[in-house]
């Protein structure tokens, strides 16, 4: 009985062991990642994301990574596709707060302003002491105003291209002085475990 005992027990440790190992198979990808990430290298950066992504495909470290990246580079359909896939595990995992703020961040980029607000409101219900989720949460919200305000056929043509040039102007103004801060709070070294 004692041999019985002693062999499962083995076993469960060789199972935990070989899964730790697993789970931490992308820390060297993810390392290289970030120094290549902090030298502006986005491209390199990537490439290094995907080497770990290849070894663990649910690392949360290389899947926000890749999603800054691809943010960085303007591509804000992949940063949305590459958050998508962490979802769930950065819900459970405690990053809901930043999830929600980078999935807000990658919507304003794209003037999606209706998730902007949704994801904006979610990280603050999580996390509301965050100052630049408050911020880009107006923002995103007068913004989703201001549009359904230009899509209201009473209103005066001439009103309605002032407003939008000055919305435009804000818009720049805003992007201009907050575009550093949209992402990079929560993401201002990429994520190493």
């Amino acid at each position: 009985m004692k041999r019985v005992l002693y062999i499962l027990l083995s076993v469960c440790l060789l199972a935990v062991s070989i899964a730790d190992a697993a789970a931490q198979s992308d820390k060297r990808e993810v390392r290289r990642g970030n120094r290549r990430f902090k030298d502006g290298e986005y491209t390199e950066a990537q490439v290094e994301y995907m080497k770990g992504l290849a070894k663990d495909s649910l690392s949360i470290a290389a899947n926000y990574n890749i999603a800054n990246t691809f943010f960085r580079q303007g591509d804000y359909a992949n940063a949305e596709k590459a958050l998508a896939r962490v979802e769930d595990i950065a819900l459970a995992s405690g990053d809901g707060a930043a999830f929600y703020y980078n999935q807000g961040a990658v919507a304003i980029a794209q003037q999606n302003w209706q998730k902007a607000v949704e994801a904006f409101a979610k990280s603050l219900m999580i996390n509301p002491d965050d100052l630049d989720a408050k911020e880009n949460y107006i923002y995103a919200k007068k913004m989703l105003q201001n549009q359904s305000q230009n899509q209201d056929p009473n209103q005066d043509q001439q009103d309605q291209n002032q407003d939008q040039n000055q919305d435009q102007n804000d818009d720049q103004k805003y992007r201009d002085s907050a575009a550093v801060s949209m992402i990079e709070i929560h993401l201002p070294s990429p994520l190493s475990r």
